[in-house]
């Protein structure tokens, strides 16, 4: 069985910084793409960041240039680094593990239980 635990979350003043880690137990192959997504209330959860193990990574418009994922394929663990975090980056985040053939179909999935992260002065 594979657990995601993510960590780091908190609160900042806007403008400020965060790390974000998720650490997997159990097996996690290498070619699971791993990332991040958000909710916040009300609203739907979106895709914030993923990356694969290559290290190719996508992100929503509405982060780019200010927060940057990884991996760590040899600790099994994903991190995102979150700079001049705004009001609306608050929502509770979630780390997401998915393993996809190569035509996309998902074969598994994993979810975090998610880190509540707020931007607020």
């Amino acid at each position: 069985q594979v657990q995601l635990v993510e960590s780091g979350g908190g609160l900042v003043q806007p403008g400020g910084s965060l790390r974000l880690s998720c650490a997997a137990s159990g097996s996690i192959a290498s070619n699971y793409i791993m990332g991040w997504y958000r909710q916040a209330p009300g609203q739907q959860r979106e895709l914030v960041a993923a990356i694969t193990s290559g290290g190719s990574a996508n992100y929503a418009d509405s982060v780019k240039g200010r927060f940057t994922i990884s991996r760590d394929n040899a600790k099994n663990t994903v991190y995102l680094q979150m700079n001049s975090l705004k009001p609306e980056d608050t929502a509770v985040y979630y780390c997401n593990a998915v393993l996809r053939t190569i035509l996309g179909t998902k074969l598994r999935e994993y979810w975090g239980q998610g880190t509540q992260v707020t931007a607020s002065s």
